[in-house]
């Protein structure tokens, strides 16, 4: 295997042969465009039609594909990684996945009473391997959500490190970086379970099974 075989093969999760994926990625992309060029469309196009929910989180595989988190429109920061590491390998962009936990200074009450942290474990972005070297993309949180919240949307050009800015626009902290576990090829799915148990027991269960009727979820 090269050395960047495995960030652009499809996997379980990076399902980009999926005629979902196929269909976002060719709504977005151009021939007009080069590849950076496209790869920075696709960024907005999951950051801003993808809406960011923290709520309705499923713990089964298939809530994390790709094609899944199209089909429903909306995703946490893990489905929203994955779904950029996958368009990009749709269009020959090597792709990894990385994962940190963070502290958000900033989140709501309402997450902070269900979560009773603020600190967010296994929060993920994407690396890009684009013009010669990685590059990070953070396409979690949608325009209109940071607008609500006070913080600039993350921007990306292709060339510099897109991630969660330290303070937000009235100069208070925002985001810090806690841990980093690093990067992978694929989700890291039973690395990623034990952390939401030990972050979370007193609602790991209940994201196991809290959507599973009514997106359908079977396999």
């Amino acid at each position: 295997m090269s050395e960047f075989e495995k960030y652009l093969r499809p996997t379980k999760f990076i399902d980009f042969n999926e005629p979902e994926v196929q269909e976002f990625v060719n709504s977005c992309i151009s021939v007009d465009c080069d590849t950076n060029e496209n790869m920075i469309r696709l960024y907005y196009k999951v950051r801003d039609s993808i809406i960011y929910n923290t709520y309705d989180i499923f713990l089964k595989t298939p809530f994390f594909k790709a094609s899944s988190t199209i089909k429903r429109g909306f995703g946490f920061c893990i489905p929203k990684a994955i779904l950029l590491a996958t368009v990009a390998r749709a269009i020959g962009v090597p792709s990894r996945l990385s994962f940190v936990d963070v502290t958000n200074h900033i989140a709501s009450e309402k997450i902070l009473e269900r979560l009773q942290t603020n600190i967010f474990v296994f929060h993920s972005y994407t690396d890009l391997y684009l013009n010669g070297k990685w590059v990070k993309a953070t396409s979690v949180f949608n325009k209109e959500m940071c607008k609500k919240f006070d913080v600039e949307p993350l921007d990306f050009d292709g060339k510099n490190d897109s991630l969660f800015q330290q303070f937000d626009k009235k100069g208070n902290k925002y985001m810090e970086y806690l841990f980093d576990h690093g990067t992978f090829d694929d989700l890291p799915y039973g690395k990623m379970l034990n952390s939401f148990k030990n972050a979370y027991p007193h609602i790991y269960e209940e994201y196991k099974i809290k959507i599973e009727s009514k997106y359908n979820f079977s396999k």
